[in-house]
Order: structure tokens, then C-alpha cells, then sequence
């Protein structure tokens, strides 16, 4: 119904974002709310519109490759968008399209709420439909010998993300110091210490 929708983000949320477009506010559940601008410039959120008996709610996201491979995620059977949301919350599409082709069901079980049966139900629905998501794979999974900026703005904005979804400080620090050999987007960051957090 809805492919996309251009506004100003008038507030964000750990879960969501709201989008005011010609006076009417959508409230839009997103992977990372905090990738999102909330400084009165116009956005493109592409979202998806989700119908339940008891509930009719959007989806957003930042990119359409997200948004298409948030659709391919909830026709995995066991898996609805909630579960499709933390996926792409802490990682990214072309990331997990090449696990699921190479049926990485250990990469697949570090995602929040997938485990063993989840990550061969995933490789069993999905495997050799994902051919749109895999040109130009980045290599997120090596050593990350590049040296931090000493002012990692980048980083910063990671860090405070997190606080605002209420991890702890302490939690914080652990994470920063494992991702300080990392040279990433903001989002990239979020993404990884989401992961990484999700281990500890």
C-alpha cells in the first residue's frame, strides 16, 4: 500500500520513529531508529505495511535492499517481523545472503532469537533466492587491522545510540573496546556492537 514515504522524523524511539508527512504523524517500526535524522530535513523511509487481525502497522527502512530483504525474512516460515527486525537490526543484507548460500548456520545463530532449527529453516526457504543481494559482498569478517581516528565521530554516535536503547555503561565500554580496530558508518557500528552485545 505504502512504498515509501518522504517527512520529517519528529521522534525516535528505541523501536520506532515517528514521520510527520502533511500533518499526519506515522508511527514506522525500524531496525535501528537511530540511523534516522531527527533535524527537520526531509527523508525517505521505504516501508512496508503489514496487516494482523488486531493491527494494521509500517515497517521502515533506510534502504529498499533492506526493505526487500525484510520481505524475503518474513516468508521464512517461523519467522515474523518482529524476528525479521532484529536480524537486520545487527546485520547487514549482504552479510547474511552470503551466509545463508554458504548455509553458515553458525553465523545465521548469532542473530538475536535465530537458533539451530531457526537458521536451517532460514537456508531451506531462502538459499538460491537471494542472487540480488550478493553482488559486491564486503568483507566485515576479517581481523580490522586499520587504525582508529583519533576523533571517531562515527563511533560516538554508535555509542550513543546504544545508550539511548539502554545498555549500560558498562556494557558500552566492553563493546567500544571491541570495535576501536573497526573503521565503519555509524550504522555499521550499531549493527556490529548489536552483535557483539548480543554474545556477552
Amino acid at each position: 500500500m505504502y512504498a515509501y514515504i518522504v517527512g520529517t522524523v519528529e521522534y525516535i524511539s528505541p523501536q520506532y520513529i515517528v514521520v510527520e508527512n502533511h500533518g499526519i504523524g506515522y508511527q514506522i517500526f525500524t531496525p535501528n531508529p537511530y540511523i534516522f535524522r531527527q533535524d527537520q530535513t526531509k527523508q525517505k523511509i521505504y516501508t512496508y505495511f503489514h496487516v494482523r487481525d488486531d493491527a494494521h502497522i509500517l515497517y521502515g527502512f533506510r534502504t529498499l535492499e533492506e526493505k526487500q530483504f525484510f520481505t524475503k525474512l518474513i516468508n521464512v516460515s517461523g519467522i515474523g517481523p518482529k524476528g525479521a527486525l532484529a536480524i537486520l537490526a545487527a546485520g547487514e543484507p549482504k552479510q547474511i545472503a552470503h551466509a545463508i548460500e554458504q548455509e553458515n548456520e553458525k553465523f545465521l545463530t548469532t542473530f538475536p532469537g535465530v537458533g539451530k532449527k531457526t537458521a536451517r529453516q532460514i537456508i531451506l526457504d531462502l538459499k538460491g533466492k537471494l542472487q540480488e543481494f550478493l553482488d559486491d559482498l564486503p568483507d566485515h569478517t576479517g581481523g580490522g587491522s586499520e587504525v582508529m581516528d583519533e576523533e571517531n565521530h562515527e563511533l560516538k554516535e554508535a555509542l550513543l545510540a546504544l545508550e539511548a536503547l539502554g545498555y549500560s555503561n558498562k556494557e558500552i565500554r566492553k563493546v567500544a573496546g571491541m570495535l576501536n580496530t573497526e573503521k565503519l558508518s555509524t550504522d555499521q557500528y550499531i549493527k556490529l556492537a548489536l552483535k557483539k552485545l548480543s554474545h556477552l
